[in-house]
């Protein structure tokens, strides 16, 4: 299967955000989430989303993903408007949600079986499970798995459906740190190798500079944003490089931590 193969040109989508501004009714009563978000992703660009708890970054992820419009402002995929969900666009969560009565290549395969083309493309499920480096993980079951080959797994799910744009909301929040640090570095290796566009949320800033061409710092809700910071760095990358610590250090300034560090 070619789309989950390494490719010579990215395999992503182009995004655009135009004056995005988006606000929850609750009891009646307007709450700004989102006010005048604009940047733009390049195909085949990761670019992490940062800023303080509940400023709207994963509301700004559900509009990306076309699980709800905005309020105002507009959204497009390679110069198309984004008014729903599509299967060019898809989102790993913080929760794995593997389903526990179905196996590792059952679970993987419910993208191609909901679009009724799981009999036809079966290769498909084979080829995303080896290459998150679950091959002898096919047939077992969701309880059988740690929470990184479960978060593997969910990445799997999604790449099954070769994404132009990865949505990925806090996909290593809930692991230990070392399996997280390990899960980092095969997320990039996935990226290299696949060539989607990624778009990720994070609340680790080292995360997100290890990850990233480009971090995005908003502001407090509503979410305005603060700055669009390039990270111009080769990979693999290495979390002791001096350029990295300067990083770190200018993004906890934007966010009100610097004199903690």
């Amino acid at each position: 299967m070619v789309a989950l193969a390494a490719k010579s040109q990215p395999a992503g989508a182009s995004l655009d955000i135009a004056g995005v501004s988006h606000q929850f009714d609750i009891d009646g009563k307007a709450l700004p989430v989102l006010d005048d978000i604009s940047f733009s992703v390049q195909p085949g660009e990761f670019v992490a989303l940062l800023g303080p708890s509940g400023c709207g970054k994963s509301t700004l992820l559900r509009l990306v993903a076309g699980l709800e419009p905005p309020r105002a402002g507009l959204l497009r995929e390679d110069g198309e408007p984004i008014t729903g969900p599509w299967p060019s666009r898809v989102v790993v969560f913080q929760d794995p949600t593997l389903f526990p009565w179905r196996t590792v290549w059952n679970n993987v395969a419910l993208g191609l079986e909901a679009q009724g083309i799981l009999r036809s493309e079966r290769r498909r499920v084979d080829a995303a499970i080896d290459l998150v480096g679950l091959s002898a993980f096919r047939s077992a079951y969701p309880h059988q798995l740690s929470g990184g080959m479960a978060q593997r797994v969910a990445l799997a799910r999604a790449l099954v459906n070769d994404p132009r744009i990865l949505v990925l909301d806090e996909p290593l929040g809930k692991l230990d740190s070392l399996t997280r640090i390990t899960m980092q570095s095969e997320l990039v290796s996935l990226w290299q190798r696949s060539g989607f566009t990624a778009l990720l949320v994070t609340h680790d800033v080292e995360e997100a500079l290890f990850l990233a061409n480009r971090v995005i710092v908003f502001s407090d809700r509503p979410a305005k944003v603060k700055a669009d910071i390039a990270v111009e760095l080769p990979y693999p990358r290495h979390r002791g490089d001096p350029h990295l610590a300067d990083l770190r250090r200018r993004i906890l300034g934007l966010l009100g931590l610097d004199a903690t560090w």
